[in-house]
């Protein structure tokens, strides 16, 4: 295949948006054969707004998917939350939103494995509908005495677009990008607590790694990765150093390639040549920083082999691209760590794993992205192939997988950044939104402020509201509390976090979101009213504050009017003095025998 961007009238987006969900091969049933029985009580009940959802955990499902019919004709749907490129999840409790009042709705679920064809039985199915009229008060009760866990900050790792921006000599609509996005992963940094960056095309030819001399040599420089590694190194951030994008000078088909920065995407042409570069390149890396050093990095093989958009080989080859990869980065020293197999949508992991069972190569993390949706379990399947110890790594995640939106920029962003930390909590290493920043070059620069980037940040570096959760995440104490949400919407609308931190200080987060994008401008029938009782507290006035995040608060795209594209000075002075997060006081919170209650609207 030529990519557009060879032909005439071609160009990034139009190539990218015909290739995107081409799969490499249609998705199988996994190596390892699993028989996975129906889910057994179902239960579907009527509540404001939304159907409650619950069934009883299947052993070594990686996920569930549902199914939903309209009324007692109509042919059942598989729930895909809105565009989630994967439909699966991983809870047994789920609230199916977006629904009519008045109309009946027959479910029924099914365990999965994690990839397409590894489905189980289904279960009996169940009726139910919306509940009208008052939701009632949601009340979160929250034992601060009594600790239940540590708080796995899984947001320690963020991804990226290619680090080469931090050393480009380029200022676009007034903002000079490698020093804007140098200031976005310091900000990560110092505010959420990153201290690993997972980005693309470290192997770039901008990077000049690879170059073919005239008597037909292959020569390495690794000068203008050392500039970029010393750049992050300084801001306290190490990096996954993603494989990819292959050389020109070593590529079998260079003409294959992906992006405006044109990503070649072939296979190499010699595979000793390929093992080769990686292992000179690791060699050069452990000389300059150390191996105490490296051996704390990552190297991550590829990006979404599993797309013709990203790798023109084949599966097979990809998994010899990972091995020649482990082989290289074993011979510098067995302690630097490489995982994969880097996919979209939750696929390959399987294949991998039995892969590296099989033929003992090494596996020390396994990485996978997902949009849209929750991660997938994949720790039954690692257990399976007697892998437990090695670490699970979503090294892309987000709200969605789309360019340009529609969903990134606004408030329900927030509520799914959340979720997805709770619901990673004890069974993932890292999940790494994607991306810190709307300086992003895929298929172009921005072409206007607040465009529905993927970026946490903003170009200019405004914070966005699912900025915003990832810093109320980080703010959040070591110690996990004790706590129960009850009422209409609890656990799968209304969640709540609490925490303790050294100093005896109480964080309390809460918040009431879906991961449907069909209603990313809410719905009013899921607006809560949430009571707080805090007990276990020591005598004496405690002060109090609240953070909020909605649509009215903390929200800075809410400030840039719609019809602007890019603000003067006066607006950029505006936005940048309501980039705050909006913080109030309350009244002190005095106990009564150990307790104390707040009360407010949670939209």
């Amino acid at each position: 295949m030529t990519s557009s961007l060879e032909q005439p009238g071609g160009d990034a987006r139009s190539d990218w948006e015909r290739r995107i969900y081409r799969r490499l091969e249609e998705p199988s049933q996994p190596a390892l054969p699993i028989d996975l029985p129906a889910p057994a009580g179902l239960a579907a009940v009527p509540a404001v707004g939304h159907v409650r959802l619950s069934w009883t955990a299947v052993p070594d499902a990686a996920g569930y998917l549902i199914e939903r019919a309209d009324g007692a004709q109509s042919e059942p749907v598989l729930l895909s939350h809105g565009g989630s490129d994967v439909s699966a999840i991983p809870q047994c409790v789920f609230a199916d939103t977006g629904l009519s009042d008045g109309v009946d709705y027959r479910y029924r679920v099914a365990a999965t494995a994690g990839e397409g064809g590894a489905t189980g039985e289904w279960s009996a199915p169940v009726t139910s509908r919306t509940r009208t009229g008052d939701a009632g008060t949601v009340t979160v009760s929250i034992d601060a005495d009594t600790v239940v866990g540590r708080l796995d900050r899984v947001w320690h790792m963020v991804g990226s677009e290619r680090l080469s921006q931090l050393c480009i000599d380029e200022v676009q609509n007034g903002h000079d990008i490698a020093q804007e996005f140098a200031a976005a992963l310091q900000r990560a940094h110092d505010e959420l607590g990153v201290d690993l960056v997972r980005a693309h095309a470290i192997l770039h030819d901008d990077n000049q790694v690879a170059r073919r001399e005239l008597d037909g040599q292959l020569t390495f420089d690794f000068e203008r990765i050392d500039a970029i590694y010393d750049r992050l190194l300084a801001m306290g951030i190490r990096p996954v150093v993603e494989l990819s994008f292959m050389p020109a000078a070593m590529a079998r088909d260079p003409q294959q390639t992906v992006f405006t920065y044109r990503g070649i995407i072939s296979p190499p042409a010699d595979w000793a040549q390929w093992r080769r570069l990686v292992t000179e390149l690791a060699q050069h890396l452990v000389t300059r920083y150390g191996i105490d050093e490296v051996a704390s990095w990552a190297f991550e093989v590829w990006n979404e082999p599993n797309l013709v958009v990203f790798w023109s080989g084949t599966k097979d080859e990809y998994l010899r691209l990972y091995d020649e990869s482990a082989r290289a980065l074993q011979s510098v020293d067995p302690r630097l760590r490489i995982g994969g197999p880097a996919t979209a949508a939750s696929e390959w992991v399987h294949a991998l794993v039995e892969h590296a069972r099989r033929t003992g190569v090494p596996l020390d993390f396994v990485s996978t992205h997902t949009y849209g949706n929750h991660p997938l379990d994949f720790r039954p399947v690692l257990e399976r192939a007697g892998m437990s110890d090695t670490q699970i790594w979503w090294t892309e995640w987000g709200v969605g997988h789309t360019h340009f939106g529609p969903i990134h920029d606004g408030v329900l962003g927030a509520c799914f950044v959340l979720s997805g930390y709770a619901a990673a909590q004890g069974r993932l290493t890292a999940l790494a939104y994607w991306v810190v920043s709307d300086h992003f070059e895929e298929l172009g620069r921005p072409p206007r402020l607040f465009h529905n980037g993927f970026g946490l940040l903003s170009v200019g570096n405004l914070r966005k509201p699912r900025y915003w959760a990832a810093y109320l995440a980080a703010q959040l104490g070591n110690e996990v509390l004790a706590s129960r949400v009850d009422g209409d919407g609890a656990d799968v609308l209304v969640q709540a976090w609490a925490t303790r931190h050294d100093d005896g200080t109480l964080d309390v987060l809460i918040w009431n979101g879906t991961i449907n994008a069909e209603v990313m401008h809410g719905d009013p029938r899921l607006d809560r009213t949430v009571r707080v009782s805090l007990q276990g507290l020591d005598a004496g006035a405690w002060h109090a504050a609240i953070a909020r995040v909605d649509e009215h608060h903390s929200n800075i795209v809410a400030r840039c009017p719609p019809d602007v594209d890019w603000p003067d000075d006066a607006l950029w002075a505006q936005l940048r003095a309501h980039d705050q997060l909006h913080e109030e006081r309350i009244s002190d919170l005095v106990p009564v025998d150990g307790r104390a209650d707040l009360e407010f609207a949670l939209p």
